[in-house]
């Protein structure tokens, strides 16, 4: 069975105009539902992490100033959100909603977050809507648990795992992969341990090209037991600030493929969603939606 992490407080409070589409984390589970890709008993509600698991991804000196509201202005301002202890809350649920789904993934072969895919989030400082870095903490959760040894993180969101390069820059038994807009934020990019980066307007047939050549000898190189697949949906030529102009198809297609490789190679996967800033939010929505659809299909 397909499980998936969700939970309400995904869904929090932004002021008036504010850029980043919080709704999706409503909608997308409702158009699940009502298209029949899911049923209620798919998805699973988290609780708030415990904070040892946080700190093996992150200092105890940021995750202490976070828990206690305790960062400066411009900390809160390079984060994109107002602090509030409800955030906290959430960004903790979510982190701990992609450690549930590890378990699942290794139960059923794939698991999924509807919200995640936090790769902004540094050991030390949170970064452009990432405050705890979910996949980065699920990682080390899986190595300690003696549940994965070599973990694989495919990151696809058109913006660079800048984050997740850094908490992993020397941990060989974690390998980063980012394919990424060149031309895009964060303009001051880090290093991960495979970074392709990608011109604007590149389009499906091209970009898709690249991955599939790419992918299956990433795989056969690092030879993981567990992958983490960053899908965000921010690739698509709709999108505000992603400019790499592939179609919803495209990306319904990207996802197949990782998805179909992740499959025929017998290694779990555990999917959190990235980002997605289409004007229109039925693109947004349809994009996602793509992914479980295909989840679905391979898998069960």
């Amino acid at each position: 069975m397909l499980k998936i992490a969700f939970h309400p407080i995904y869904k929090h409070p932004l002021p008036e105009g504010h850029r980043f589409p919080m709704e999706k984390y409503d909608l997308l589970p409702k158009q699940l539902l009502h298209e029949g890709t899911c049923e209620d008993e798919n998805f699973f509600k988290p609780e708030i992490i415990e904070e040892s698991l946080i700190l093996r991804a992150h200092t105890a000196a940021y995750v202490d100033r976070l828990k206690n509201l305790d960062l400066s202005k411009k900390e809160i301002r390079v984060s994109g959100f107002p602090l509030s202890q409800e955030l906290v809350d959430r960004e903790q649920i979510i982190a701990q909603g992609t450690i549930d789904a590890c378990k699942y993934a290794l139960e059923y072969g794939v698991s999924m977050n509807i919200a995640g895919g936090t790769h902004h989030a540094f050991s030390d400082r949170a970064e452009a809507f990432c405050l705890l870095n979910d996949q980065a903490i699920a990682a080390r959760f899986l190595q300690d648990q003696n549940l994965a040894q070599k973990i694989l993180i495919v990151d696809l969101d058109v913006h660079q795992g800048n984050g997740t390069a850094e908490i992993f820059q020397n941990d060989e038994s974690v390998f980063t992969f980012s394919m990424h807009g060149k031309g895009n934020y964060p303009f001051r990019k880090e290093t991960s341990d495979l970074d392709i980066e990608i011109p604007d307007g590149i389009g499906d047939e091209a970009y898709l090209k690249q991955l599939k050549e790419v992918l299956p000898e990433l795989i056969e190189r690092t030879k993981p037991d567990f992958i983490f697949y960053l899908c965000g949906v921010d690739i698509l030529e709709t999108d505000k600030l992603g400019r790499l102009s592939c179609t919803i198809q495209g990306c319904k297609e990207r996802d197949r493929f990782v998805l179909q490789t992740c499959h025929d190679l017998q290694i779990p996967v555990e999917c959190s969603m990235g980002g997605g800033y289409s004007k229109e939010i039925k693109y947004i929505i349809e994009a996602h939606a793509n992914t479980y659809r295909a989840a679905q299909q391979i898998y069960f």
